[in-house]
């Protein structure tokens, strides 16, 4: 019996691209029955928009909100040279692909920026109350930035906005979480489920930033555990190392430059 090569190359073809199908079938399915057990387990519900009095450390962050808005003003003399989001992070260009929301990274993607954290050492400190502490860093909106909706890939993290910098006139800047429309204060935390579709804007004159924050949700055993198991895998993704990899790219320029 002869084999036809044609055959039996078309055939390797199909393996080659249905592999990697039924891969990523395989972990949407598993993530779809995380993200269930994660709003079984929560300790804190499922709401999109949370209650500050749910987080006991959320005052102490508050209280101490003039230290980090001292070395944000520090560094908002290099604005021009912080990256846009999406150059850290090129699937962010989905749904921002202007220079109109910058970013400027302590801890995220995997790593902790030495240089950052010993130009905004208050701001890391206080950081330290957070439980379960994933990402730090400032988001600044310039005036005009819209951000459409789009919700995150996992519910097994929440974030936190810390007001810094909030213009005036602060109905004409504000986040939709699911259902509920939000306005930033200065020196006030907003806590939401980015797991809920959400939209962003600043229709002011000008910027608007704050402290851009995840944490680990509280989730009752056995969710924590998975919860925990998932977001240390998620380091080692391809998503998440292109995006440590660009901060390092990025930093690596930045601190070069030694100003007058």
């Amino acid at each position: 019996m002869t084999t036809n090569p044609t055959q039996v190359f078309h055939t390797d073809g199909i393996d080659a691209v249905e592999a990697p199908r039924r891969v990523t079938r395989i972990v949407l399915r598993v993530m779809a029955w995380v993200e269930r057990l994660n709003r079984r387990f929560s300790k804190v519900g499922n709401p999109c928009v949370y209650d500050n009095a749910l987080f006991p450390w959320v005052q102490e962050i508050e209280r101490e909100w003039p230290l980090i808005r001292a070395e944000l003003d520090r560094l908002l003399v290099r604005k021009d040279e912080l990256p846009a989001f999406h150059d850290i992070v090129p699937e962010v260009a989905a749904i921002s692909r202007d220079n109109d929301w910058k970013t400027f990274l302590l801890a995220g993607y995997g790593l902790t920026s030495a240089h950052a954290i010993a130009l905004c050492p208050q701001t890391w400190r206080i950081m330290g109350n957070i439980p379960g502490l994933i990402t730090v860093m400032f988001s600044i909106f310039e005036p005009g930035k819209y951000l459409k909706p789009h919700r995150g890939p996992y519910n097994g993290v929440l974030r936190l906005h810390l007001g810094l910098m909030v213009p005036e006139p602060r109905d004409q800047l504000g986040i939709r979480v699911g259902n509920q429309v939000c306005h930033w204060q200065e020196g006030r935390a907003l806590i939401f489920d980015d797991a809920y579709e959400h939209e962003a804007w600043n229709r002011t004159t000008q910027p608007r930033v704050v402290l851009f924050v995840d944490f680990q949700k509280p989730l009752r055993f056995p969710a924590n555990l998975i919860n925990w198991l998932v977001l240390h895998l998620a380091i080692f993704t391809p998503f998440v190392r292109e995006g440590s990899d660009n901060q390092r790219s990025w930093e690596q320029r930045f601190y070069a430059k030694v100003r007058p």
